[in-house]
């Protein structure tokens, strides 16, 4: 009762009075197990090179990679999703060093599972831009577009040669018509049935990709919005979902994740296999850059927008701060 009368009786905020009672009846929970990390290999360097765009992320040696997964591990991390960057000499017009079994990233597969084994899951990504002089990802026809079927064709060998060096999980991330289907048929051809597919199901034509592209020392001339998705449309994104669950995708995926939550929280509400959101590039160097000037309190951002992709659906998150979260949640539960 106060001078102005009564209302009902219910008062929401007897549930937030305390830091123990917030914890308990906390709708949303982010575990480390939660967390994939996506880590960069470089080809012919000694030592790690940081990336200028996304500070605290390096392109890895070998050596540090291996390191890396370990750290992973041993924090809880649930995987790794591996991304070559071959040296630029080696990029040619059908990015043959991606399906080389000795590349840079059939390499970083083989010494990640021979750092960590099963304990860890070791994913790569499947595509052609880091490979090619043109940066696109996929095979040109003479009119400098995108060849679908002939992309496919080269999908169908780097998933050979990934499953070969031991990757569990591949991740199609071209977005070419049908190519879910084509790498099931080429995995399944070699004997390959248990390698999973983690379909890159709505991937969009987004701004927030640009520190990547320093990231994998992208070739990149024109833009991929004839093959990633336009940002206007959500009704795409389902029948993108429709065609990759046909083909036999084991798990799906939103990219980018905080612009696109709408859209990650219908995908989990419409599917019965496990559900993926990206965090990218551009969403980490937001926080990142904010938090350098002082404007936000970095830790509790970055806790917030992970929160934010786990209450939409996600079941997993791809994060470059992957590693250090879960190390901030197991000493939480400490």
């Amino acid at each position: 009762m106060n001078s102005y009368g009564s209302f009902p009786g219910a008062r929401p905020r007897r549930l937030r009075t305390t830091p123990a009672m917030r914890r308990m009846v906390a709708e949303t929970r982010l575990h480390p197990s939660d967390l994939i990390l996506p880590a960069f290999v470089r080809e012919g360097i000694t030592e790690p090179v940081p990336i200028q765009a996304m500070p605290g992320v390096v392109q890895h040696t070998r050596d540090t990679l291996r390191k890396a997964a370990a750290e992973a591990l041993a924090a809880g991390v649930a995987g790794i999703m591996l991304f070559g960057v071959p040296e630029d000499a080696k990029k040619d017009a059908a990015g043959t060093a991606g399906t080389d079994p000795d590349g840079i990233l059939q390499v970083a597969i083989r010494d990640v599972k021979a750092e960590v084994g099963d304990e860890l899951v070791i994913m790569s990504d499947l595509c052609l831009d880091e490979y090619t002089d043109h940066g696109h990802c996929g095979v040109l026809d003479a009119d400098g577009r995108v060849d679908n079927d002939a992309t496919l064709e080269r999908y169908a060998e780097m998933a050979q040669v990934q499953a070969d060096a031991g990757v569990h999980v591949v991740g199609p991330s071209g977005m070419m018509d049908g190519q879910v289907g084509v790498v099931r048929d080429a995995l399944d051809t070699i004997g390959k049935e248990d390698v999973s597919i983690l379909a890159y199901t709505a991937k969009y034509s987004s701004a927030f990709y640009g520190p990547f592209r320093e990231a994998v020392g992208s070739s990149l001339k024109g833009d991929r919005k004839t093959y990633q998705q336009d940002p206007a449309n959500i009704r795409e994104s389902m029948r993108e979902l429709a065609l990759d669950l046909e083909e036999g995708a084991d798990m799906v995926m939103v990219k980018p994740a905080g612009p696109y939550l709408d859209v990650l929280a219908k995908v989990a509400e419409s599917v019965d296999v496990p559900v993926a959101a990206y965090q990218i590039s551009g969403e980490y160097a937001m926080v990142e850059a904010a938090a350098e000037k002082g404007w936000i309190d970095r830790e509790k951002a970055i806790l917030e927008t992970l929160t934010g992709i786990r209450r939409a659906g996600a079941h997993m998150i791809l994060t470059y701060w992957a590693t250090e979260v879960a190390q901030t949640l197991g000493s939480a539960r400490r």
